[in-house]
């Protein structure tokens, strides 16, 4: 058995960090995060460069989960970005990462485990468009190198006059992947019909076995993205799939129930948990050269259905004023991979250096 590389930053990359600092946001995350936590802003720009330096933790990640009010030995427990995206730089075959990078190219390739229609937008087939979106009368058109839920966007077709310039309209616009709308599980449509709230399952693959790592509930506001950059929100869920208090989001806001079906959001618990876990092992063995995958999942009234799958997964963890929980899942994580009899690889420092914005 091979043990997995120490996950400190090396010199390279704590250099190309500091060269990237954008220093309003840090002092304005430090700021945020000193106000809720009683703490000086000049201490904790302090710490969050010492914890971005030699910890390998994102700004961001450091207002998230809290770590402000964590002790050193709690902090060690979570998953961070930089940490997470030097996974998926070791672990997801840059040969076949475009398969999850364009979604053209996932929906090809994951076409039986989406269980929707789909089609292309293409010169020339503008009848195909008009037929394809009066069929399932809301379509949801992609952009295919989106991310983060940008490019997204929804349509009607009854709103639809002329259909030439919407064909021309999405072709200029690169909104060239087009989907049937999925139909969710009543106990996701109750907190939220309007935005299909999808399941983020986090898990890494080593051969034989999937291990699932993490999961997290988003929820929507309405929109047509459960992301962050539309409204939502999301909740760490247990291995019972219940969630594990309060949903929050990236802007430090705290949700006991859903702003909009005002549905207590600890009171949830996904449907079908075992079918969703049984769903993503299946997933993982699609392409097994991409071993640590984020996948978000939707469960239908008849079982979960795949929306997407990221290969650089992301992170997703406890915030304890959120839940009161203090620690994260980092441990679970590098306990998957040093069960791997994998051959003997080594962690990108420059490669990593280059990708990882100090967000």
């Amino acid at each position: 058995m091979t043990s997995p590389q120490p996950l400190s930053p090396g010199l390279a990359f704590l250099w190309e960090r500091a060269r990237r600092v954008d220093v309003a946001a840090l002092v304005g995350r430090a700021r945020q995060a000193a106000a809720r936590h009683g703490r000086s802003t000049p201490a904790v720009v302090l710490d969050m460069l010492w914890q971005a330096g030699f910890r390998g933790v994102g700004f961001q990640d450091y207002v998230d989960y809290d770590f402000a009010m964590l002790t050193s030995a709690e902090r060690s427990t979570y998953m961070t970005s930089p940490v997470s995206h030097r996974l998926a730089l070791q672990f997801d075959d840059p040969a076949y990462r475009h398969l999850f990078h364009d979604k053209v190219a996932f929906n090809r390739t994951f076409d039986e485990h989406l269980q929707r229609d789909w089609m292309v937008v293409a010169p020339g087939n503008a009848t195909e468009l008009r037929r394809f979106a009066e069929r399932h009368g809301t379509i949801v058109t992609k952009e295919p190198l989106g991310r983060a839920g940008l490019g997204v966007h929804r349509y009607h077709a009854t709103e639809v006059t002329d259909w030439s310039r919407f064909h021309r309209g999405l072709l200029e616009r690169g909104e060239t992947l087009v989907e049937e709308v999925i139909r969710q599980h009543d106990d996701l449509a109750a907190l939220c019909a309007g935005t299909v709230n999808t399941t983020r399952v986090t898990t890494y693959f080593d051969g034989q076995r999937t291990h699932v790592l993490a999961m997290a509930q988003k929820f929507g506001r309405g929109a047509v993205s459960d992301q962050n950059a539309f409204g939502g929100f999301y909740a760490m869920l247990d291995e019972s799939g219940r969630a594990t208090g309060d949903g929050y989001d990236s802007n430090d806001r705290v949700y006991e129930a859903h702003p909009d079906s005002g549905i207590r959001i600890a009171d949830f618990r996904l449907p079908m948990l075992d079918d969703v876990v049984a769903f993503v092992d299946r997933l993982a063995r699609v392409v097994p050269q991409v071993r640590y995958v984020g996948w978000d999942i939707a469960v239908s009234p008849t079982g979960p259905v795949l929306v997407e799958g990221n290969w650089a997964a992301g992170v997703y963890e406890n915030k304890p004023s959120a839940t009161g929980i203090r620690t994260g899942h980092k441990p679970r994580y590098l306990a998957a991979i040093a069960a791997t009899d994998a051959t003997p690889r080594t962690l990108p420092t420059t490669e990593a250096a280059t990708e990882t914005a100090a967000a």
